[in-house]
């Protein structure tokens, strides 16, 4: 697959959006200057994946050709596909856990945390049947980097 850059990326979506969006509105939406929108509009037109026509003398409109919505819908399904890993790794390890918390078992516990890791850990002790509480209990999970990690109300690590 043809590698992409953030930007490059993300004047794709925006053309696929609003193909008579201006390379000012370009600028504002994705932050940088008008004129690197303006040198990223030439390289994707060079490499053959946007084509560009004149409405009349002062509007342009962009549309992305059959190749750029190829590279486009790849770097999608691509980006797609590294998120179910990630998912996919992150509810093992819930898993894992809450079935070591239900051989302890534990009942009820206080998730520490409110990001995506947690969302998943939230769900999995759902499943499982262990209890959300609001109030910090005896047990508290928590993610620490890549990980679950288990906390007693006293500050110990399990």
């Amino acid at each position: 697959m043809t590698e992409v850059k953030n930007h490059e990326y993300a004047l794709l979506n925006e053309i696929a959006n609003d193909s008579l969006v201006t390379q000012a509105n370009l600028s504002d939406r994705l932050g940088i200057a008008v004129g690197s929108v303006n040198w990223y509009i030439k390289r994707l037109i060079t490499r053959g994946w946007v084509k560009v026509s004149h409405l009349d003398r002062t509007r342009l409109k962009y549309d992305l050709t059959s190749e750029g919505m190829k590279v486009f819908t790849q770097r999608a399904l691509s980006y797609a596909k590294d998120s179910l890993k990630v998912y996919t790794q992150f509810r093992e390890k819930a898993r894992a856990l809450a079935l070591e918390l239900k051989q302890q078992d534990v009942k009820k516990v206080y998730l520490n945390g409110n990001d995506e890791m947690m969302d998943i850990l939230r769900l999995t002790c759902i499943e499982a049947g262990i209890q959300i509480s609001d109030l910090p209990e005896d047990i508290i999970l928590e993610s620490k980097g890549q990980e679950y990690q288990v906390r007693h109300r006293n500050g110990n690590h399990a």
